[in-house]
């Protein structure tokens, strides 16, 4: 017989959780950004979306996508995009792993990555990295790299998540704030 207390890999408590961190405000651990989706359930539709040739990622079509090849154009085969479009999925995974990896501080979670709902990889922003600097491309390391720097030098890099910054995020020099 079918174990209708759960729900595919999770459990009603583990449901529980997942949208009791959804419909908490922020604010309240610590991340102080502005919160881009208000229901649990907000998709992206596939109209709006286009897969960039040899990342595995997507970009929005329009200004994230024309913006991204301008800066692929202009850097050249050492841009790698590392990430694009972040479903609500992905960003409950990427933050509860995150989450997980604190020992369930939400608060030291969402210095690292933005909590479900508010991060603007849902609608627009995007990361980049340099080509065979591996995971340090999601590390101040990268803004030693000579592709950050040619991105400085062109005035590509606009900070979403500068240093110091108020919203009580990490400093993310890989983030492309499109807008």
């Amino acid at each position: 017989a079918r174990d209708y207390a759960k729900v595919g890999a999770f459990t009603q408590q583990e449901l529980g959780f997942i949208e009791k961190v959804f419909h908490s405000n922020a604010k309240t651990y610590g991340f102080l950004g502005e919160k881009i989706f208000h229901n649990i359930s907000d998709t992206i539709a596939v109209s709006k979306i286009d897969k960039i040739p040899g990342t595995g990622n997507y970009l929005f079509k329009g200004l994230p996508q024309q913006l991204y090849h301008e800066i692929s154009r202009d850097i050249g085969d050492r841009l790698v995009l590392t990430a694009g479009i972040r479903g609500m999925a992905k960003q409950f995974y990427l933050f509860l792993r995150k989450v997980k990896k604190t020992g369930g501080n939400l608060s030291l979670a969402s210095q690292a990555i933005a909590p479900p709902g508010y991060s603007y990889h849902g609608v627009s922003d995007f990361d980049v990295g340099q080509v065979g600097f591996g995971a340090a491309n999601f590390t101040t390391r990268f803004s030693h790299t000579t592709v950050y720097k040619k991105m400085v030098q062109l005035g590509y890099v606009v900070f979403r998540y500068p240093q110091n910054n108020l919203l009580g995020v990490q400093f993310e020099p890989w983030h492309i704030q499109v807008v």
